[in-house]
């Protein structure tokens, strides 16, 4: 084979393996498929939290035009309340809680069991489109460790795609996952933010009886290891650079002899 054809011939595996890597790269960074979901992911549990129900169309040819939610009849919410949201209405079902439920030592005796957004004429979530739907929740149950909130989600074509499925623990995501948050136990007195500030005070005292030595080392500390990262940096730029040149300088030269 001659010189140039080789030469076209890596040039040309070159390329298609760097297409090959960038097709890989994206294809690992995209889920598998979008689906309701519910943020922040976790709460405490006993307080309050504004929850964003996050809605992508899935469908190349329908839009959302309906948003079902269920909250859990087993852990009872005392309070929802709901952001409205234009071009869209909402209606709210509640009912008598599964069991006594107090807030703030008042008795509750009916909760929120199901909030359903309608779009209105017009309006809905068009395909490759998501939106997202807000309400204020509390306190939220203290003797579980998540709240599932099943949701519907319906279509302009009629389809009903039902986000439903919990899984187990340990398990794999299922197919059609309920939007949940994992509930995490109130900082307990004199620990958490106290006690950082606590350690906080007594660092700063720390430093002003003996440690300015050490300070002024960590301080030195410090810019030495920025001072190394920024030549790490220089140095990568540079033989970034050199690498273009040398590949720049090899493709004229085989188009030269060519």
């Amino acid at each position: 084979m001659p010189r140039t054809s080789r030469a076209a011939a890596r040039l040309r595996r070159g390329a298609l393996c760097t297409l090959a890597a960038t097709a890989g790269t994206v294809a690992l960074a995209l889920p598998a498929s979008a689906h309701v979901s519910v943020s922040p992911p976790e709460a405490t549990a006993g307080g309050y939290a504004t929850l964003t129900f996050k809605v992508p169309t899935e469908s190349d040819s329908a839009s959302t035009t309906g948003l079902d939610v269920q909250f859990p009849a087993d852990a009872p919410i005392a309070s929802v309340t709901v952001q409205p949201k234009p071009g869209w209405t909402y209606e709210t079902t509640k009912g008598a809680p599964s069991r006594p439920l107090t807030a703030h030592g008042t008795q509750i005796n009916e909760v929120v069991t199901q909030i359903t957004w309608t779009a209105q004429d017009g309006a809905g979530i068009r395909p490759g489109e998501f939106d997202t739907f807000n309400v204020s929740v509390g306190p939220l149950p203290e003797d579980v460790d998540q709240v599932v909130f099943k949701a519907l989600q319906t279509y302009s074509d009629g389809e009903i795609v039902r986000w439903i499925d919990v899984a187990g623990p340990g398990g794999d995501e299922p197919e059609h996952p309920a939007p949940a948050i994992a509930l995490t136990a109130a900082a307990e007195e004199g620990s958490g933010a106290g006690a950082a500030a606590d350690d906080a005070s007594t660092t700063s005292a720390g430093a002003g009886t003996g440690t300015g030595a050490g300070a002024g080392q960590s301080v030195a500390a410090g810019s030495e290891s920025d001072g190394t990262a920024r030549a790490l940096g220089i140095t990568g730029l540079v033989l970034g650079l050199l690498g273009l040149g040398a590949g720049a300088f090899a493709l004229i030269s085989t188009r030269r002899r060519a």
